[in-house]
């Protein structure tokens, strides 16, 4: 075994920082009454995440039963260099922290809802099961991330929804779909860029 001179400790600390511009947006005092309203909030968190170059075409938002917001998040994988900075891990994560609970419905005590500007991918499909959310709003579907973005979004059971109703959490699909495939289009046709 050859022995390294001066070995890198390994790392004991994970940090993701969203970017600067989210200081200011959404309003954490915002309450969205309609499932309309918090997929047109998720969607226009993308849509700045691409404006800025700060990330990936996609936003998340997780509210309490009376639509206040208690966590959102934007795609950060290439800025922070990790697979897992989608943006639905990030807003459970972050409301995780701010709840000190693995379960946000359980530390709520009351529903929760989870916005998307587009269908979670395998991995954050997995997260919502864990997460402690009653609701699944979905703004453009896998297929359109797939058509207008260069995204894998990867394999899912043949009947999601089903599974995921099975657990207690309802589905909303094509919430102002064609305004996330907008976003999605316009990430597509410029490329990465941050």
């Amino acid at each position: 075994m050859m022995e390294s001179s001066s070995p890198l400790p390994l790392p004991a600390r994970v940090q993701l920082l969203l970017p600067e511009w989210m200081q200011h947006f959404p309003d954490p005092h915002t309450v969205c009454a309609s499932d309309e309203d918090k997929v047109a909030l998720a969607i226009e968190l993308s849509r700045r995440n691409v404006d800025a170059g700060s990330g990936g075409p996609f936003g998340a938002i997780v509210f309490d039963a009376e639509g206040r917001i208690v966590a959102a998040g934007v795609n950060r994988v290439m800025p922070q260099h990790t697979s897992l900075a989608h943006a639905e891990n990030i807003a459970f994560m972050l409301a995780q922290q701010r709840l000190h609970s693995a379960r946000i419905n359980a530390a709520l005590a009351a529903p929760v809802t989870l916005a998307t500007s587009s269908q979670p991918c395998c991995q954050c499909y997995g997260a919502a099961v864990w997460a402690g959310i009653d609701r699944l709003l979905i703004g453009a579907r896998a297929e359109d991330v797939m058509a207008l973005t260069p995204f894998d979004e990867g394999p899912l059971p043949a009947d999601w929804i089903g599974e995921l109703q099975r657990r207690g959490i309802q589905v909303v699909r094509d919430l102002h779909r064609q305004a996330a495939c907008e976003v999605l289009r316009a990430y597509g046709e410029s490329g990465p860029r941050y």
